[in-house]
């Protein structure tokens, strides 16, 4: 199994080997980091949400002082909102320049599949990821309610409450989102889109999420670094300058750091692509190494059956 500098190495070397070709395949991605980094800024949608979530938590029985809830609150209401509306711009123009990329990896299958093909597989799986992450962040409030209500009555203090329910949400967010991910990959590689795309991402992951969150790490510091260049140069300088429309020079500006934020994801979906051929090594050589002590194990029956019958 490849490590993980061997892994971000080798994806850099690939971007800029074919520079020109995922630069350009950038642009595709341009409209869905417009909308994700403009999105933040969107306040009066997230504190509407923000207010229901709050009403929502305070009749389930949720402490309302206790700080892991009302952090939890705010970010959820946000990742809402926020996902309301990039959600149209995800499922086409991010797909669309995944799928190019994944393209350029897939020589799996000769000769290599169709754009369209691909596309296609990958939406699917884009589909049932939205339900996973969806029900895994259902199942984590649900478990966090039954938690709290039980502990309420040993006297447990909030605060060591709070740290260990933040982790266990971190971990199974996490984990759900990085299965996700070369769930995502595995099927535009393997043009086997849908459910079972994430079961076998599940199978090829096991024994390497540490590795998998290790790469995504720098990547998601990096895109948050970039939306907060953006709130800091577009959005604050707007709202500070009292002007009703945002300059030439401001536009530009916005786009120029929307570009950047297009590439990052263009070298996330490479960095995918490679983990998951890391992965496929091992995979196929673990299945091959099973079904040879398969084939040996049926083979020793069926020679202890003959023995049986001559003996016989």
């Amino acid at each position: 199994m490849e490590s993980t500098i061997k892994i971000i190495r080798k994806s850099i070397h690939t971007f800029l080997h074919h520079y020109h070709y995922f630069t350009t395949t950038a642009f595709l991605a341009l409209p869905f980091s417009i909308s994700i980094l403009i999105s933040s800024s969107l306040l009066p949608d997230s504190l509407s949400i923000h207010s229901r979530l709050r009403s929502l938590f305070d009749a389930a029985g949720f402490p309302p002082e206790s700080e892991f809830f009302s952090v939890l609150n705010l970010k959820l209401s946000q990742t809402i909102s926020s996902s309301i509306l990039v959600l149209p711009f995800s499922l086409s123009f991010l797909l669309i320049a995944k799928a190019i990329v994944i393209q350029s990896f897939n020589t799996l299958h000769h000769p290599i599949p169709s754009f369209t093909g691909i596309f296609n597989s990958i939406f699917q799986t884009q589909i049932w990821n939205t339900l996973i992450i969806i029900s895994a962040n259902a199942t984590c409030f649900w478990v966090l309610f039954i938690a709290f209500n039980c502990l309420e009555n040993l006297h447990i203090p909030s605060l060591l409450f709070t740290i260990v329910g933040g982790i266990v949400y971190s971990i199974v967010i996490t984990n759900a989102m990085i299965t996700c991910n070369l769930a995502l990959i595995l099927s535009g590689m393997e043009m086997s889109g849908g459910f079972i795309s994430i079961l076998k991402a599940c199978v090829m992951i096991r024994g390497r999420t540490s590795i998998a969150l290790s790469l995504s790490i720098p990547v998601n510091m990096a895109l948050a670094g970039i939306e907060f260049l953006f709130q800091f140069r577009v959005i604050k300088a707007y709202s500070d300058s009292g002007v009703s429309q945002p300059g030439s020079t401001m536009v530009l500006e916005g786009l120029f750091i929307a570009y950047l934020y297009s590439v990052l994801i263009i070298i996330d979906a490479i960095i995918g692509c490679v983990f998951f051929k890391s992965c496929k090594i091992v995979y196929d050589r673990n299945r091959n190494a099973a079904d040879e002590e398969a084939g040996r194990i049926i083979e020793e029956a069926e020679l202890v059956k003959c023995l049986a019958k001559n003996l016989s």
